[in-house]
């Protein structure tokens, strides 16, 4: 028995030895109870967590002036949020306090309302609901607005503030909270939004006066509910929302610097962060603000039936966009969509004209207040920064193929004082994306652009004169192709789905803009060929030009011909190089083409009325080239050139009239004597020759002789 108990051991252990696992679990929690203990008294002696205290436990009627508590724990807050800035807690406790008429310096307070992460959506909607107690000062019920907007992409949801949007709405009635409310509206605005009730209110604001504001918000309605909204808006408007930024903006710059990237990747300000200078001259900020989304994230988790609701900023890839076309929430600052491929899909998937109508007006404010307007914009510095935005400005156009109405009106502003070089490739670029349809009237295009370009082409050098030429030739390409793909074969009108203003446009007057821009670049190429020495590089892409301008009706479609004028024509005709006699062979080849073509239809719907005078100087440039290079008739009667005979024999040329053929043509006389040493064959074979060293212009153009 001994023996067996001895090999089985005490059946109970002694509670005088314990384990180390319960030893080393019962220091642990010794050590986390004395740890919360600390932090607990830590907290209870922290004078910021004494003043929220104070401030969320004082009562009404508590005196403010004499009262050095209160002044205490109030600098206490400041220090704090001017500092690392307040926690959502503190800003639910502040804000309640300022709003809620507890003989508090209201003010004060919002200004020191800085906001460490995010704004609880709960705080300012009970902020909200404290304004209509009508006992709080306007200044500052103006002021709490400023800040609403100020922080809208902090907030850290915006279901409740849309549910009480009808609440929010009657405040428009008052005069100086008018343009504010209208601001916040434009950003809490859904189609669901719009109703008759508050349509009819809001029509009755706009007719007692046409202001910015008003004009903006009344726009985005029209495009949710345009049966409701009859008035014709201009696409041209004057910055109707300013940024309302300025009590906060620089205590936000300096906490966002302190937290670092921490801040910056879950709520990044609605305004970008720049260095400040001593200089008092005003700064552009030309940036494109980082997308914002600040959620919570028990939002992001729970599924919601009546909020589906997937902010932009929380997809990463293009499968989880396909997945939440239809439920994507764009952030406020709707400039972030720039800096975005994933949001440059989603405008050119879903063609929300909202989105696209505050992009336009959030374009407007940059391009015009701080860039246009801006008074030191020539450091390097800024140029960068000019640059870097007018590229990515550039390639959102490029990608949505389309520009914008705002930095066309932009470019006829810039346009004024532009000194041709500065950004200039740039500049060229927004150029060439100017809308077929114009902000502006057909007469205003004169004076606004083809003016000041005009004086630009003349008074600048070889390399402007060929950039804005390109420039004006990828413009008529995008316009042609424009045309392509929104004209409608059954009426001939132009109505696209994708334009953003209430203009549509016939055939007719898109025919007429064409003709104006073709004449246009016709005048300056004509004058720029004479003030250059007939240049073979300006002459090249003016030829790129006409290239486009003679396939309008085959390649386009569109009922359209137009040819060069005698002061593009003859030069080419005439240049030195081959090259550029080759490439007029194949203008007029085209031209055969597509003249032919269009006698061919004349009798269809979609027939082209070519004028008279078009026809005929077709067959005169027609004429010339064949007596000229084929028939060896050069300087007779009718051939364009005249000169006397007296003249034409004191030049000592013999058979003068050949000057210009195949053969003793200067661009091509290189060739003839190469042709002459090197082949022992007859000069019938000498076209051969041509068209075996690439010219394939001059092959085509003889076929169609």
């Amino acid at each position: 028995m001994a023996t067996g108990l001895n090999v089985t051991g005490p059946l109970i252990s002694d509670p005088s030895f314990p384990s180390d696992q319960s030893v080393s679990s019962r220091s642990i929690n010794k050590s986390l109870r004395v740890a919360e203990k600390e932090r607990r008294k830590l907290e209870a002696e922290d004078p910021f967590v004494l003043a929220l205290k104070y401030f969320s436990d004082v009562e009404a009627g508590t005196p403010v002036i004499g009262n050095d508590e209160f002044e205490k724990n109030l600098v206490q807050v400041e220090k704090v949020a001017y500092s690392k800035g307040l926690s959502p807690e503190g800003i639910s406790i502040m804000l309640e306090f300022s709003m809620s008429l507890r003989n508090a310096p209201c003010v004060r307070v919002l200004k020191c309302l800085i906001p460490a992460t995010v704004v609880p959506q709960e705080a300012v909607v009970r902020a909200v609901a404290w304004l209509c107690v009508g006992k709080i000062p306007i200044s500052a019920q103006v002021l709490f607005i400023k800040w609403v907007l100020t922080v809208f992409d902090m907030i850290d949801a915006k279901d409740q503030l849309r549910a009480i949007y009808g609440f929010i709405f009657n405040f428009v009635t008052e005069e100086n909270l008018c343009p504010f409310i209208c601001h916040l509206l434009y950003l809490l605005t859904r189609k669901e939004s719009g109703n008759t009730k508050m349509l009819c209110v809001y029509l009755f604001l706009f007719l007692q006066g046409r202001q910015p504001f008003l004009l903006h918000l009344l726009s985005l309605y029209k495009v949710f509910c345009p049966e409701l909204v009859t008035l014709s808006i201009q696409s041209r408007m004057k910055t109707g929302f300013r940024n309302h930024n300025a009590p906060w903006k620089s205590a936000l710059i300096a906490v966002q610097k302190r937290s670092g990237s921490q801040v910056a990747s879950s709520t990044s300000l609605p305004f970008m962060i720049k260095e400040k200078t001593t200089s008092r001259k005003r700064k552009h900020c030309l940036e494109f603000p980082t997308m914002s989304g600040s959620v919570n994230k028990q939002a992001q988790t729970e599924p919601s039936v009546s909020k589906r609701v997937v902010p932009l900023v929380q997809l990463h890839s293009f499968a989880q966009l396909l997945k939440n076309m239809h439920c994507v929430e764009l952030p406020a600052q709707m400039g972030s969509l720039l800096g975005s491929s994933l949001a440059l899909h989603y405008l050119d998937c879903v063609q929300d004209e909202s989105a696209l109508l505050r992009l336009n007006f959030w374009l407007g404010y940059a391009l015009h207040e701080e860039f246009l307007f801006c008074g030191d914009g020539g450091s390097s510095q800024n140029l960068e920064e000019a640059q870097q935005f007018l590229n990515k400005l550039l390639f959102t156009q490029d990608f949505l193929q389309e520009g914008f109405s705002s930095s066309e009106a932009f470019l006829y502003k810039f346009l004024r004082v532009w000194d041709g070089s500065l950004l200039r490739s740039q500049v060229l670029g927004l150029l060439s994306n100017i809308p077929v349809i114009p902000s502006i009237s057909k007469f205003e295009i004169g004076q606004f652009l083809f003016e000041p370009l005009m004086q630009l082409f003349f008074t600048s050098s070889l390399f402007f004169k060929c950039g804005l030429i390109e420039c004006l030739n990828n413009m008529l390409s995008k316009w042609l192709c424009w045309n392509t793909v929104y004209c409608l074969e059954d009426n001939l009108d132009i109505s696209p789905n994708k334009s953003h203003t209430s203009i549509n446009m016939t055939l007719t007057d898109f025919k007429d803009s064409l003709m104006e821009l073709v004449h246009f670049v016709g005048r300056l190429a004509s004058v720029g060929l004479q003030l250059e020495g007939y240049n073979s590089l300006l002459l090249s892409f003016i030829l790129d030009f006409y290239e486009t301008v003679c396939d309008m009706f085959v390649k386009y479609e569109l009922p359209l011909v137009l040819v060069p004028p005698a002061g593009v024509f003859y030069p080419a005709l005439f240049a030195t190089d081959p090259v550029s006699v080759d490439r007029l062979a194949y203008i007029m080849y085209r031209y055969q083409v597509n003249l032919t073509e269009a006698k061919s239809h004349r009798k269809q719907p979609k027939a082209c009325r070519i004028s008279h005078h078009t026809l005929c100087d077709f067959n005169h440039y027609m004429s010339v080239m064949v007596n000229c290079l084929w028939n060896s008739k050069m300087f007779e009667p009718d051939m364009g050139i005249q000169l006397k005979e007296e003249l034409l024999l004191k030049a000592n040329i013999p058979e003068y009239w050949e000057s210009f053929n195949f053969i003793h043509h200067p661009a091509f006389l290189s060739y003839a004597v190469d042709f002459h040493h090197k082949y022992s064959k007859p000069w019938t074979w000498y076209l051969e020759y041509l068209y075996s060293q690439g010219y394939d212009g001059l092959k085509q153009f003889v076929l169609v002789m």
